[in-house]
């Protein structure tokens, strides 16, 4: 094929070139095409092997199709090759115009490379221009490009390797091999194309079909939805009027669908749910609201808009489903209530009272009189604050936060109207979004401060106090009468102190027999006099399968003023409480 005085030669090899050629842009699919480029390089180029190595969309190359040898074909069909790798063999060896030819005496570097490999057997050259075994030759393919041939984007790459002459590829073997990958290049991204549009047609072809079948298909999907489906007006005085319902949402409701057409949505909302009804219908989305049924009562429901427009004019009305989710609203407020109250007392746990306590303060000290900071901070800081809880606290640490609407709590007042504020419940827990905040405090400027006492006197001042409760004479129970009997106990006590709080207080119960109690808007002789009230309550007998049980308490008297963290405060009260028993005698601690 290379000799001058043969030109019949390259005439015959035109010829096949030709018919390769045009072998390859009448293939039916990308997969015939590729597979076309690799046989056209052994039937008409006359090499022994040829394969074809395809860029795909991550940037590495999959051998796509090869001819020559089936054992190779089955072996690295398929297998991929980094792009760093290929980069690395089209930076070395000989340049061929747009060849890349990488004689043995360099190729043994590329041998531990991952792009897929298939090695031929072969005697070493006897002269210079012979092919060796594991001679290279690659024939990078490149989009077109304005600027010729290789400055379009890599597309593949055409290895090929045995020439049938036995030789490396002269002058003109090496322009009709970079003739055919430029061409190859076309036939593929021509082959592309075809598919790109073929999917686009079938497409085309699905939706139009799908549009002329969507009026019955909603019509079906509408009246017969197991769940509320119904239609209202978008925009307008009369946004969010109801056009249309289903027998599903009348049904769920309790509404014919004749009276369901004289009302809107916000007509049928919970009072509460009115602002998240109308955000959700502004801009579509979903949301988990209650909708009032005819006989006055509410249900959850989950209710999903979709906002259907016409291309000329924009919205026009509302797709709604709602779906009925009160048995899952029932199951989550049970779940909420067990993670975050005791299962044997049902007062709150330890991670309940450390959110009710965090709510109320924050962590930016209150501003104290002058003189006033010694007195309050010698309770709180300092060296009772060391390294880490007393044993006694050994059962504190990071909980999950968890509350519960049935809680009770005072609300923490939301003065300034920058809040956007929440309840997390009834029980006071409150989340907020500082949008007027301008630095790491300035938020807490718009948040009522809790303050503590400043003095052992009473000097008026009103404050959130901490009882920490301490049964005394509880083990002794547990021991002689068994865990029933101190359950029952622990019932009990947990129902006294309850009794004898307000309200709007917390009473938890900590873990073992640890109970603390939250009283807000206490003095000192206040918080002393519930002490002793509360204390009084527990001495008193208490029956068990028949039996009178007596243990005793032992209070200590903690307060919560910003600054301060929830454990801080619990521990102050905890310190305060284990110097209220060591100041009594031990015979007298259970009769109180």
């Amino acid at each position: 094929m290379e000799t001058e005085s043969e030109p019949y030669v390259r005439l015959t090899t035109l010829r096949q070139l030709h018919q390769v050629m045009a072998d390859m842009n009448t293939a039916r699919s990308l997969a015939d095409t590729l597979q076309t480029v690799a046989d056209g390089v052994v039937n008409g180029l006359g090499y022994e092997l040829a394969c074809v190595n395809l860029v795909r969309p991550d940037g590495d190359l999959v051998v796509a199709a090869l001819s020559g040898n089936s054992a190779a074909e089955a072996l690295i069909t398929g297998r991929v090759g980094s792009r760093a790798s290929w980069d690395r063999r089209l930076n070395m060896g000989e340049s061929w115009g747009d060849l890349r030819f990488i004689p043995h005496t360099e190729g043994w570097v590329l041998d531990e490379d991952d792009v897929p490999q298939w090695y031929t057997d072969g005697p070493a050259p006897r002269f210079e221009d012979e092919w060796h075994p594991s001679d290279r030759l690659f024939a990078p393919m490149y989009t077109p490009g304005a600027g010729g041939a290789s400055c379009g984007e890599l597309l593949g790459v055409i290895s090929v390797d045995r020439p049938r002459n036995g030789r490396r590829p002269g002058a003109w073997g090496r322009e009709a091999l970079q003739m055919y990958a430029f061409q190859a290049a076309i036939a593929i991204s021509n082959a592309r194309l075809r598919a790109n549009m073929q999917r686009a047609l079938v497409r085309l072809e699905r939706e139009q079909q799908a549009l002329r079948a969507s009026e019955e298909s909603f019509r079906q999907a509408f009246e017969y939805a197991p769940s509320g489906m119904a239609i209202a007006e978008m925009g307008g005085d009369q946004h969010g009027r109801i056009l249309r319902t289903n027998d599903a949402l009348c049904r769920l409701l309790g509404r014919p669908a004749s009276a369901m057409r004289r009302y809107s949505f916000s007509d049928l909302v919970h009072p509460e749910d009115i602002g998240t009804l109308l955000r959700t219908s502004a801009e579509g989305g979903r949301a988990e609201l209650r909708l009032g049924r005819r006989d006055g009562t509410y249900v959850w429901v989950s209710l999903r808009n979709s906002v259907v427009a016409d291309a000329a004019d924009g919205p026009r009305f509302l797709l709604t489903h709602v779906e009925d989710i009160e048995e899952r609203k029932r199951r989550e407020l049970q779940l909420a209530h067990r993670a975050s109250h005791d299962a044997l007392t049902g007062l709150p746990n330890s991670a309940e009272l450390r959110s009710r306590l965090s709510a109320r303060i924050c962590q930016r000290p209150q501003a104290l009189p002058a003189g006033a900071a010694a007195d309050s901070m010698d309770a709180t800081f300092g060296e009772n604050f060391g390294d880490g809880l007393t044993d006694g606290f050994g059962q504190y640490g990071d909980f999950g936060i968890a509350q519960h609407p049935s809680a009770q709590h005072p609300a923490v007042p939301l003065p300034h109207p920058s809040f956007d504020a929440y309840e997390a419940g009834g029980n006071g827990a409150h989340a907020f979004d500082f949008h007027a905040a301008t630095g790491p405090y300035d938020a807490f400027d718009h948040h009522v401060h809790t303050v503590a006492p400043e003095s052992e006197r009473d000097d008026g001042t009103k404050g959130l106090a901490v009882l920490f409760c301490d049964l005394d004479g509880f083990k002794s129970i547990n021991d002689r009468f068994g865990h029933n009997a101190g359950d029952a106990v622990l019932i009990e006590v947990a129902r006294r102190l309850s009794r004898g709080v307000r309200d709007g207080d917390t009473v938890a119960r900590l873990g073992g027999d640890e109970f603390v109690v939250l009283a807000d808007g206490l003095g000192r002789a206040d918080a002393q006099d519930l002490a002793v009230r509360l204390r009084n309550e527990i001495i008193q007998p208490i029956r068990v399968d028949g039996r009178a049980m007596r243990v005793g308490a032992s209070f200590g008297i903690g307060w919560a003023h910003c600054g301060m963290t929830a454990d801080e405060v619990l521990k102050s009260a905890d310190e305060r409480m284990y110097v209220e028993k060591r100041s009594r005698p031990k015979q007298h601690r259970r009769a109180g």
